[in-house]
């Protein structure tokens, strides 16, 4: 066959085919081949999967798929699965916080040496980079973070990678003691202010503690009831009382209401830290204030004083405290009494309370008084001990001879105290022979005084006294310097009854003296009637009693014939 003959019609069969040669430059060569498949593999992933598929810090929300002994395997969509550590959802029960099934956020961690996707949950409040603060400042959410520590003016808080400044003052601190506490801790706060230029993120807490503060305020306001019995903590302690926590607000316990029995200091009854079964006595909503007491959840112990206690028992109580004004005494438990300091002692003197009565002691006293309605006893002291006045009419009889202390002098005189609670007066007439100006010019207050009682008035309670009837007279002088039967010169006073000066302030009596006769004069009646009785055969008169006439002013000698120093009496008779 010539090379010019044509070719057949007809393709060559199958089997011709492979019996043909064909070329060496017509087979592709093997690396071009694998090009193809991997680009075609690569072009069917890239279909399948998203242009915007899972990248590190995309947060996602996901399903738990499944849970092993290290991890939980969540689903994010877009045919992407990745895993938490089993850490992150242990709770402090050292249980798991989730189950498959369960929804939860995520954020994009990266990826592991396998190149799964490693994730972690995803905690709105817990930002991880400045970023995330800018986002939150933007939505106004609160945000978590760790104090890191305490410098100059605030503290230092940590959030991921970002950091933010706490200032002192919006700390919600209230010292630097609780400054340092918060060192180490994890705080909520609100972004104040924020400044990208200078990753500046400035920090409240307190408004965010105030807020808290407020709306459990009004939880627990909404809660509470007047006469609600509740257990409360004790908080914190004053002077005046004890402030509780009621479960979101604080209530006030006084220390009035504390116990019935009086209560000085509140520590003695409760401590901080201490749980406390109190009753809700008043609710004040406009001022968000609450009162609470433990005494009122027993019984008040004065509903029972009217029939226990009457005007004139005598009961023994113990001495709880003294004032400026008594003493309180204690009953029984709940029920104090006082001694007002006008019924301590029968002494006009005022004394302090505390000379008298001391705390502790146990003391007897009369029920003055009972007033169960105002919550008042009034007791005495100085009755139980018994009226002075009782027995001094015995002591103190007019013409005795006593002795006192001058506890006050007055312009008209000087009172002296003889015994507790019976005084008598000095007259200032009464203190010397001598007339005085005041009585300071004879006695000073403090002095003691031999008196004699002078008068004695059981009813005005009054005792008139006298001191210079006890001072040496002239006539006492002159009785101790004479014997009976002694002769002494003397004037006559006073011819009939006959008066005789001896001495100065010294006079005596001369019962021997006889009434002088009356002299007749001539030409009178008297004169003629006694002619007449003269006459013979007249009836005789009467004679002259036996004595002596004596004559006015006219000085001579007398014998001493009685001399009684008791009752200062001196007699004595012509020689």
């Amino acid at each position: 066959m010539s090379s010019s003959q044509p070719l057949p019609s007809t393709p060559p069969s199958a089997a011709d085919a492979e019996a043909t040669p064909q070329p060496e430059a017509a087979q592709p060569p093997p690396k071009a081949e694998e090009e193809t498949s991997f680009a075609r593999l690569l072009e069917q992933y890239s279909a399948d999967t998203p242009a915007s598929g899972p990248k590190t810090g995309d947060r996602l929300e996901g399903v738990v798929v499944n849970l092993t002994a290290d991890a939980a395997l969540v689903d994010i969509g877009a045919k992407a699965e990745g895993f938490i550590p089993i850490e992150q959802l242990r709770t402090p029960e050292n249980g798991i916080s989730v189950q498959p099934g369960d929804r939860l956020p995520v954020i994009v961690e990266g990826r592991d040496a396998e190149g799964s996707l490693r994730l972690s949950v995803l905690h709105p409040d817990r930002p991880r980079n400045f970023e995330d603060l800018r986002l939150a400042h933007e939505e106004g959410r609160l945000v978590t973070g760790k104090v890191m520590g305490l410098g100059k003016g605030g503290l230092s808080v940590k959030f991921g990678e970002g950091r933010g400044f706490l200032p002192a003052a919006r700390s919600g601190a209230h010292n630097q003691e609780e400054m340092h506490a918060l060192v180490g801790q994890e705080v909520r706060a609100r972004i104040m202010r924020l400044e990208p230029a200078r990753n500046s993120v400035v920090l409240d807490r307190r408004s965010v503690l105030e807020e808290q503060r407020l709306a459990a305020e009004n939880a627990a306001l909404e809660r509470l009831h007047e006469g609600d019995e509740i257990d409360a903590r004790v908080a914190s302690l004053a002077h005046y009382g004890a402030f509780v926590d009621l479960g979101g607000i604080e209530a006030l316990l006084h220390v009035s209401d504390m116990s019935w029995q009086h209560l000085d200091n509140p520590a003695t009854l409760v401590a901080i830290g201490d749980t406390v079964r109190v009753r809700v006595l008043k609710i004040e909503p406009q001022k968000r204030r609450i009162s609470v007491g433990i005494k009122q959840l027993g019984r008040d112990p004065w509903e029972d004083v009217p029939n226990k206690y009457a005007v004139g028992q005598r009961v023994r109580g113990k001495v709880m405290r003294t004032t400026d004004f008594g003493a309180f005494i204690e009953v029984e438990p709940g029920v104090e009494g006082l001694i007002h300091i006008s019924e301590m002692s029968w002494s006009r003197k005022q004394p302090r309370p505390s000379d008298i009565v001391k705390p502790g002691e146990v003391v007897e006293a009369v029920v003055l008084g009972v007033k169960p309605e105002e919550r008042r006893f009034s007791l005495g002291l100085k009755q139980a001990l018994g009226d002075p006045w009782q027995e001094a009419e015995k002591q103190y009889a007019p013409g005795k001879i006593v002795e006192g202390k001058v506890r006050n002098l007055q312009p008209f005189g000087a009172f002296v105290e003889l015994a507790e609670g019976v005084d008598g007066m000095i007259h200032i007439g009464d203190l010397s022979e001598q007339r005085l100006k005041h009585p300071s010019e004879a006695v000073k207050v403090g002095d003691q005084v031999r008196v004699q009682v002078l008068e004695f008035d059981r009813a005005k309670r009054r005792i008139r006294l006298g001191m210079k009837q006890l001072a040496p007279k002239p006539v006492d002088l002159y009785i101790a310097a004479h014997q009976t039967g002694e002769v002494v010169s003397g004037r006559v006073v006073r011819a009939y009854p006959g008066r005789v000066q001896l001495d100065d302030g010294v006079d005596a009596n001369c019962p021997s003296a006889v009434k002088p006769k009356p002299k007749i004069e001539e030409g009178t009646l008297a004169a003629k009637l006694s002619a007449v009785w003269k006459r013979p055969g007249a009836e005789p008169q009467p004679e002259a009693p036996a004595g002596v006439q004596l004559k006015a002013g006219e000085t001579r000698k007398f014998r001493l014939t009685k001399l009684d120093a008791e009752q200062r009496a001196v007699e004595v008779e012509p020689v």
